[in-house]
């Protein structure tokens, strides 16, 4: 880390802090820290700041949001630590997103203290969205009936919509969840793959599966599964069904067909929550055929009481690459 004589020489045009960190616990402090210090080296590169500590007296420099910013974060980690539990490197990465040190350093106290509110907790873990984006997003979901979320793999768009639907169902608020996906990745029709319909369809679930599984346990879903209360179906197969009291999730909604997608969102009945995810930029329709996805944003544009969330490369909650190849791509465009 820097010594205090090099902070000194680096911060001749930049604002410096001062904070202390409570309760002055060396073990928590060893866990922030990271091993060689490797968590406030990952704070400074990020932020461009730098990071001075004796014990729990810290000393940052740089670019004033950067530093306002660089202090949440560190007090925000610190809390993280609370009970022994380790840090690790991926939470360090996730707090340091764009769109979250955005937040820090463009928002209030007041204004911090509003976004957090959105906090779901389900049996295995609780989760936190990261940014305003996702705040924005978990605050529709759970106040609107209809909720398109809309951007780039990796922003956490189904993450959220499951922990959204399993915070539903633990209150009651919904009887059942139901998952649903087109199957039409890499031109493959579900009647050529082997299996009964749950076999054909699951790979396809996968990410939702996964998400559940962390939520809820690998046993309680299978159970859930078993009753009916937690249902897997190919988009194709809920045609002349009204679904009510439910909470559905449609994933990959870019590869739905106009005619697909209305026949889905008209499926909706009382007491049901629909979360429609997808991103543009990533369809896999036979050439001429138009996204649903895309078709329905424009449509449905002036109705309301249907909520929309755009999420941005700066969304991406994955390897700091992932944002920057996400950026290239949109940068070089379609040549």
């Amino acid at each position: 880390m820097t010594t205090p004589s090099n902070l000194e020489a680096v911060t001749t045009a930049s604002d410096l802090r001062h904070f202390e960190l409570q309760p002055d616990n060396p073990q928590r402090l060893a866990s922030l820290c990271g091993l060689a210090n490797d968590n406030l080296r990952q704070i400074e590169d990020r932020l461009d700041i730098r990071v001075n500590n004796r014990g729990n007296r810290f000393e940052l420099a740089g670019d004033g949001g950067s530093v306002a910013a660089a202090e949440d974060i560190i007090k925000r980690l610190y809390r993280e630590t609370k009970g022994g539990k380790d840090l690790l490197p991926d939470t360090v990465n996730l707090y340091l997103q764009q769109s979250e040190v955005e937040t820090f350093s463009e928002l209030d106290g007041s204004q911090l203290h509003e976004h957090k509110l959105y906090v779901l907790h389900t049996p295995k873990s609780v989760v936190k969205p990261r940014g305003p984006n996702q705040r924005a997003y978990v605050h529709s979901v759970l106040t609107h009936d209809i909720n398109f979320g809309v951007g780039p793999a990796g922003t956490g768009k189904t993450f959220l919509a499951v922990a959204c639907a399993v915070h539903a169902l633990q209150k009651d608020q919904v009887k059942r969840i139901i998952l649903v996906r087109p199957a039409v990745e890499a031109g493959e029709k579900l009647g050529f793959l082997p299996g009964d319909l749950s076999q054909k369809v699951d790979p396809y679930l996968r990410p939702l599966y996964d998400a559940l599984y962390e939520m809820l346990g690998l046993e309680k879903v299978d159970r859930l599964i078993e009753r009916n209360v937690i249902e897997v179906a190919p988009l194709a197969y809920m045609r002349g069904r009204t679904l009510s009291n439910a909470f559905i999730i449609l994933d990959e909604s870019q590869n739905t067909t106009k005619e697909q997608m209305k026949m889905f969102l008209t499926r909706i009945g009382f007491g049901s929550t629909a979360v429609i995810n997808g991103d543009p930029t990533q369809v896999d329709l036979p050439r001429g055929n138009q996204s649903g996805l895309a078709h329905a944003l424009k449509v449905l544009e002036d109705v309301n009481d249907i909520s929309v969330t755009q999420f941005g490369s700066k969304d991406i909650v994955r390897h700091p690459l992932v944002q920057r190849i996400v950026d290239a791509y949109d940068a070089h465009g379609d040549d």
